[in-house]
């Protein structure tokens, strides 16, 4: 099968699409044949080496998959072949305490699924039952492959963690990225006011039309003080901060009273400064969170039935084109996701 393999990463990493041997799934895995496969900004460290740890070496990337089962091993009894299926990021045990809990993200066995294990930039991937989510007949695979990866990702961080609830006020950083765009709807139905932060003035009106509130333009990411000026001075309920430590201090001083920042980036890496009293003292919470379990896949996939939400890929390219995708995702060339096709 032909699959697109990280050679040796880089500021201009070396990929080449290679024809490897067909994964031959275990006894609890799928054999899915992939059509889509978002590229994920943890894709993007690990090609160019900032994210070195626990990576497979001669690695395929990519861990938001949309395909159909086309075999199943002998002890799965979730989905068969046919199915449409989306995966979550970690290839999951199935059966430890965690994955029992519903936390198969953090199953105490996991792996990355392309980071550890092969991932979805190729034809074939084999696939723990326990980390797909099967999909309706009609659901568009093109799109499908951010349903867990961003979309529940989001979920998991604004709902779940951050707690948002209607009538608060949450700001989003990076809002014209992959994870942004769908922030900015969920929150929109949580019925919480949306505060979009971006760089690109070219993304202001469509990130209105995505349910943004306000948008605030801040190439430099000095965003708080008009964050304080939207909300009069009381500050954010809610700071989805997906950069990391390039954009904590803006994101800390946009907080209010029981202010919650959920980190759920860091794209350079590096250490802030925080003053503990002040967290005492605006009884404020920080939260890190990464990965989505297959019950918050389940509510994106119902959003995205009902309509209320919908998938936003700016940009698809085929394997063998994948550095016009890294350069998009460098340059912040896209407006949502990009994704690669093995066909």
């Amino acid at each position: 099968m032909k699959a697109l393999v990280l050679e040796q990463p880089g500021e201009q990493p070396k990929m080449a699409v290679r024809d490897v041997p067909v994964p031959v799934p275990g006894p609890r895995q799928a054999l899915v044949k992939v059509v889509a496969c978002g590229v994920c900004y943890h894709d993007v460290l690990v090609m160019r080496g900032v994210l070195r740890r626990g990576v497979k070496p001669q690695v395929i990337l990519g861990h938001e998959i949309a395909g159909e089962v086309v075999e199943a091993g002998a002890l799965v009894s979730t989905v068969s072949p046919g199915d449409k299926v989306v995966s979550i990021l970690t290839d999951a045990c199935g059966v430890c305490a965690r994955c029992s809990r519903g936390q198969e993200h953090r199953c105490a066995a996991g792996v990355g699924i392309g980071h550890g294990v092969d991932g979805g930039f190729a034809e074939l991937v084999a696939i723990s039952e326990t980390s797909l989510v099967k999909l309706p007949p009609e659901q568009d695979l093109a799109g499908a492959c951010v349903m867990a990866c961003p979309m529940g990702v989001v979920v998991n961080a604004l709902v779940d963690r951050g707690g948002l609830a209607a009538g608060e006020t949450v700001v989003i950083t990076g809002a014209g990225g992959g994870v942004g765009v769908h922030a900015v709807q969920i929150a929109r139905v949580v019925g919480a006011r949306v505060l979009a932060v971006t760089s690109s003035p070219e993304k202001e009106e469509r990130l209105r039309g995505l349910g943004a509130d306000e948008v605030l333009l801040a190439p430099d990411l000095d965003f708080a003080n008009l964050v304080q000026a939207y909300t009069g001075d009381e500050g954010a309920d809610v700071v989805l901060n997906v950069l990391g430590a390039m954009a904590f201090e803006p994101c800390w001083r946009s907080l209010g009273q029981f202010g919650r920042m959920v980190i759920l980036g860091d794209v350079r890496g590096g250490t802030v400064a925080l003053n503990p009293a002040e967290l005492l003292f605006r009884d404020a919470s920080l939260i890190g969170v990464s990965g989505v379990s297959r019950r918050q896949v389940a509510t994106v996939v119902k959003l995205v039935q009902t309509g209320r939400v919908r998938p936003v890929v700016s940009q698809t390219h085929r394997l063998e084109d994948w550095s016009k995708a890294y350069e998009a995702m460098v340059g912040k060339q896209s407006f949502g996701r990009v994704t690669l096709t093995p066909g």
